[in-house]
């Protein structure tokens, strides 16, 4: 482990990690801790990890980015006593508008919802969800559809919080305080890097993430796939349900149901 991106999700994260993969650095972003490390991560977070878990999960990794690593920046900063720290900045006003607005992404998603019900996978990271959303949100996650937002207020308590707490604890030699509109040039010198020949990049501007997510990482891809088979054998089941009570028809509703359900999911989601 070389850098641990320690800012807030919505304070330039996913550029971090993109810009940190053009550095060459291995870097494992949100949905990578759930996919790689969803086991290690639940013990840890029901109070039964230790830093030796870190460094299990990450000594072949170079960079982590976003919940729930960036929780725990300062615990995996000691499982690796060399590695560095860049606190990610961000106005308050402009952060919270960010933030609230990929709150609402996710909850606009009715295919994210669904995979997190119908998916066991989904259901899994529902779960990893339910045990770091009390850390980082101050509320409880009851089910799939429940809804991430509280209160502006406590919203900029916990942003304030955390950025503060890095500003003071983290060990000054090896801490950067860094905006992404600053560019390469900062992030290059701190990292000992030199200056790649192309654009810094800007990533998730509009918060899109989930949507690009669910078409691009694997474990949402294998998650709309189990939620397919679900689904395939729900209409099965009221196919033959409807059979039973209706001798007439036979199995013609339950085709007929199926083919319907088929066309939809793949005519409006990229699997």
């Amino acid at each position: 482990m070389k850098v641990v991106v320690a800012g807030f999700p919505k304070t330039g994260t996913k550029s971090m990690a993109v810009a940190l993969s053009i550095l060459g650095y291995k870097v494992y972003d949100a949905f990578d801790h759930f996919w790689y490390h969803d086991s290690r991560w639940k013990r840890i977070l029901i109070g039964d990890g230790c830093i030796n878990d870190f460094k299990a999960m990450y000594e072949n990794v170079d960079a982590v980015t976003d919940t729930p690593a960036c929780l725990f920046w300062e615990e995996i900063s000691k499982a690796f006593p060399d590695c560095k720290i860049v606190l990610t900045m961000r106005d308050e006003d402009s952060w919270i508008k960010s933030w609230q607005g990929q709150i609402l992404e996710a909850q606009g998603s009715r295919i994210f919802q669904l995979i997190q019900l119908l998916s066991p996978t989904g259901w899994k990271l529902f779960r990893f969800y339910q045990l770091f959303a009390p850390m980082f949100t101050g509320g409880m996650l009851r089910h799939p559809f429940d809804i991430w937002l509280r209160s502006e207020v406590m919203d900029r308590r916990v942003f304030r919080q955390h950025q503060a707490y890095c500003l003071e604890n983290a060990p000054k030699d090896r801490l950067l305080v860094y905006n992404v509109r600053e560019g390469w040039e900062p992030l290059c010198w701190f990292l000992g890097k030199e200056i790649p020949n192309q654009e810094f990049p800007h990533q998730n501007k509009a918060a899109t993430i989930i949507t690009q997510s669910l078409r691009t990482h694997p474990s949402l891809i294998r998650m709309q796939r189990e939620m397919l088979v679900s689904l395939s054998v729900l209409t099965g089941l009221a196919g033959y349900g409807i059979y039973s009570f209706s001798k007439g028809e036979k199995w013609t509703i339950c085709l007929h149901i199926f083919a319907l359900t088929k066309q939809f999911f793949l005519q409006h989601f990229s699997l």
